[in-house]
């Protein structure tokens, strides 16, 4: 899809934050939030039972960097150096210019800005940097705090898709918001 993966995965800084390509040293830091049940309820992944289950995880994300496809960076909290998350593209059309950013968060960070400042970023590299015309994101309707991050980062919510997703073991309907490269001169 890409000829380089900093293309699309350069690091971007913000005041409190680094979002970064991941390492296997950040397997810790992944294990440490990705084992909590809350944070893994409403994303497409089970919680992290072992060290191993975020090494896996890791080993994903490295092939998916090597092969040059849409990918996670770290949310590395800058006052510690400490993983607290990840966010990125889940998919990406380059014949329509568009993509989906999706994203977890740490539960001790939950409801401080981070994911919205991550949010920001992330959109502002895909206009800027990727040269997209729509992003697009999706949460649980049973997660309203991620429909307030996305509509603080500027996104429309365009309607509720009933049960578009299967997640642990039942369809969830699914709330979707985008946001054009029009309306992003706008309002950031």
């Amino acid at each position: 899809m890409y000829t380089d993966s900093y293309t699309y995965m350069p690091a971007l800084e913000t005041p409190r934050l680094k979002l970064r390509k991941l390492t296997m040293r950040d397997a810790e830091d992944i294990y440490h939030y990705s084992r909590d049940a809350e944070v893994a309820r409403h994303v497409l992944w089970d919680a992290h039972r072992s060290i191993g289950d975020s090494r896996s995880y890791l080993r994903y994300m490295l092939r998916r960097y090597r092969n040059h496809e849409p990918a996670s960076w770290g949310i590395e909290w800058k006052a510690t150096g400490e993983i607290i998350g990840t966010i990125g593209f889940m998919w990406v059309q380059t014949d329509n210019s568009a993509a989906e950013v999706g994203y977890s968060l740490n539960r001790d960070f939950w409801n401080q800005g981070i994911m919205t400042e991550a949010l920001r970023a992330v959109i502002a590299h895909g206009f800027r940097g990727m040269n997209l015309n729509r992003i697009e994101a999706q949460h649980e309707t049973t997660n309203p705090a991620s429909g307030a991050v996305m509509r603080k980062c500027g996104m429309v919510r365009e309607g509720t898709l009933r049960q578009r997703l299967y997640n642990k073991g039942r369809y969830v309907d699914v709330e979707l918001y985008a946001i054009l490269r029009k309306d992003f001169r706008g309002k950031l």
